[in-house]
């Protein structure tokens, strides 16, 4: 299961990659998309099922080269390759079809961490571990580090060096007392050798730690549930021993300020909520005492901070309002979004990664009706390149306008939601429409290019993606709310954008359908269960069907060890509002569609689900990807379900 395949070296993958590529510098040759034969025609589906060409794309330190997953044949694998495509080849590495690559960053320009992800057994029972690679530039070799003693969770790298050597500080759980105790050292870890040596034990409670720019661990996070309360734990930077300097009762009505960047002068930037909302601050250490506030996003949260290269002070600061961005605080920095910005007109642009002397960047460009294109710009040759469309069927074509809207739920809370009205109906009134929740839940949906919910604007219907009450970024009283909240005035906040847009006159509330993914995919299965009067099917993408199984496979589950606390805010229990126990109260039909390879919510919430639709009665269908995983990230599975839920939406609720 955790066996790692061979990387790099096959000249097939290579010629693959090499072919796509000039693809793409083909394209980027282009001043300007070639308009279409005719811009008001449909798009097929097979443009909103491709994959973006680049996620996720990270330039190494010396600017010269991006580590990104591609989409090679419809699939996406781990890629190195040139800022420039001259003699050297681009080189892709694939893991077993059994591991997730979640994240990936350079150490130096030589090496990668990587995490990745797999299912494991504890105890007979099915869960998600994690764990940290070490690959070279060229993919050509991969080294575990220490996967042997390593437990549940092993891929929180907390520091890596600046020096151009290859090493990291990684807290990784080493033994498993039980799903819910498991407590993790820090060790620092050489890549290019797989080597440790630990740097700080593990303690009981502990669960989180913290590095200041220099490597050293200055912080631990202890979380007891039995005493209800947390505890920072901080020492000096010339210290050796831990001590608490801030107690958090669970009753508690803000958070401790946490401290982000430790400053040369002994203090540190940190975000606390103590306003009601996320904001970044100076504050004085050990005391935690709050000094000025350097920067606040008015009704929402910061999501958090980017540091100085040295990791010593502030550059800027990620929010997400109407939509993601960075406020720069570097004066350099600004100037140069502030450029940027002005020469993409309508447009966003979006810096998403940099060199270390932050003279090379990538940048992001599009709108939430368009796919958009990653550029490269070099500030010292004074030159932008288009690198890639992330789409190269539909490159720069504007599709459904998507706005933000607000809502009042039944209670008067104030929710945010997205609009797409289809580009072929923008002046019709009562239209049929779809709800789409986010996953998470504590995640929210912002204005930006989305493949599904086009997909569903482009046949025809109003899509309406609400942030219910406990999803991020709205302030710390909206993400409480959502404590205990799950399938009760969480799912009423959907139905209640339902209300909003009838009122409004924009949908036909007798048209609608609920359809998501991962906790938006729990939410469909809860409304088809317990709200069958206002929609007339719904649709589960991966969705959580019993919630205490999902708890036990996955121990990050829902804020991981927050969850006893999340629950015993206001609760019936998790039987009670998880659809698998409810299938003889569902009375519209369902179509539930899950990857056989989801290692993020096992395929079980869905096989259980539809056995117990089958027992009681209830009109559903059922698919299983044999290759699909929790992320979409084959083309030919996207494909697929796109087709399903149209086919499926045109028997029950056609537009």
């Amino acid at each position: 299961m955790w066996k790692l395949a061979e990387t790099g070296g096959e000249m097939n993958m290579r010629q693959m990659m090499w072919l796509a590529l000039a693809m793409s510098a083909g394209a980027a040759a282009q001043q300007a998309p070639a308009p279409a034969a005719n811009p008001d025609a449909p798009v097929p589906v097979e443009a909103f099922a491709e994959l973006p060409f680049m996620e996720s794309p990270k330039l190494s330190p010396d600017g010269t080269h991006i580590a990104a997953k591609v989409a090679i044949n419809g699939v996406q694998q781990l890629v190195v390759m040139p800022v420039f495509i001259g003699d050297e080849k681009p080189t892709a590495m694939a893991l077993s079809d059994k591991i997730d690559v979640n994240w990936w960053r350079w150490v130096g320009t030589g090496w990668l961490a990587v995490g990745v992800g797999a299912q494991d057994k504890f105890e007979g029972y099915d869960i998600y571990v994690t764990r940290l690679i070490g690959v070279n530039a060229a993919l050509t070799k991969a080294n575990r580090i220490d996967w042997e003693h390593s437990g549940i969770r092993a891929d929180d790298v907390l520091w890596s060096a600046r020096d151009g050597s290859p090493r990291v500080l990684l807290s990784r759980q080493t033994g498993v007392q039980s799903i819910d105790q498991v407590y993790p050292e820090v060790v620092e870890a050489d890549l290019s050798t797989g080597k440790t040596r630990r740097v700080v034990n593990g303690s009981t409670n502990v669960f989180d730690w913290y590095a200041d720019g220099s490597g050293r661990v200055r912080m631990g996070y202890r979380y007891d549930d039995d005493r209800r309360r947390g505890q920072l734990l901080y020492r000096g930077a010339d210290e050796t021993l831990f001590r608490t300097i801030a107690v958090q009762r669970r009753d508690d009505e803000h958070n401790i300020p946490l401290p982000q960047i430790f400053t040369p002068d002994g203090n540190a930037i940190a975000i606390d909520d103590s306003d009601g909302y996320d904001a970044v601050y100076e504050v004085s250490l050990p005391d935690l005492k709050l000094g000025r506030k350097l920067y606040a996003a008015p009704g929402y949260d910061v999501d958090g901070v980017v540091s100085n290269h040295e990791h010593d002070g502030l550059a800027g600061v990620t929010l997400t309002d109407k939509y993601s961005r960075t406020a720069w605080l570097d004066p350099a920095l600004k100037e140069f979004q502030d450029v940027a910005d002005k020469a993409v007109g309508t447009r966003r642009a979006q810096i998403i990664s940099w060199n270390a002397d932050r003279t090379r960047f990538l940048i992001d460009i599009g709108s939430p009706s368009e796919a958009g294109m990653l550029y490269f710009w070099d500030t010292n040759a004074d030159r932008m390149k288009r690198l890639a469309w992330n789409s190269q069927t539909l490159q720069g074509r504007l599709l459904s306008p998507v706005k933000t809207v607000r809502y009042a739920a039944r209670d008067g809370t104030q929710i945010e939601a997205l609009l797409t009205m289809p580009r072929h109906r923008l002046s019709a009134r009562n239209l049929p429409a779809v709800i789409m929740p986010h996953g998470g839940p504590l995640a929210r949906d912002s204005e930006g290019w989305d493949w599904w919910a086009q997909y569903l604007a482009e046949i025809g219907y109003v899509v309406i993606q609400p942030n219910y009450r406990g999803s991020a970024g709205y302030g710390t009283a909206f993400a409480r709310m959502g404590r205990g909240e799950w399938g009760l005035k969480m799912q009423d906040d959907l139905n209640d954008a339902l209300a909003w847009a009838a009122k409004e006159g924009i949908v036909d509330p007798k048209r609608v359908c609920m359809i998501g993914a991962s906790y938006g995919g729990y939410a469909a299965m809860r409304a088809a269960q317990r709200d069958g009067a206002l929609y007339r099917c719904a649709v589960s993408y991966a969705g959580v069907s019993d919630l205490a199984g999902m708890r036990s496979y996955d121990a990050q589950f829902l804020n991981g060890r927050a969850l006893g606390d999340y629950w015993r805010a206001r609760t019936p229990d998790f039987k009670a509002v998880s659809p698998r126990f409810g299938a003889e109260q569902f009375s519209v039909p369902i179509l539930i569609v899950h990857g056989k390879a989801d290692m993020r919510v096992p395929v079980k919430q869905s096989r259980q689900m539809a056995d117990a639709l089958k027992q009681a009665g209830k009109p559903y269908e059922y698919v299983e990807q044999p290759l699909g995983d929790h992320h979409f990230s084959r083309a030919a599975d996207r494909l697929d379900f796109l087709k399903r839920m149209k086919a499926f939406l045109d028997r029950h609720n056609p537009a």
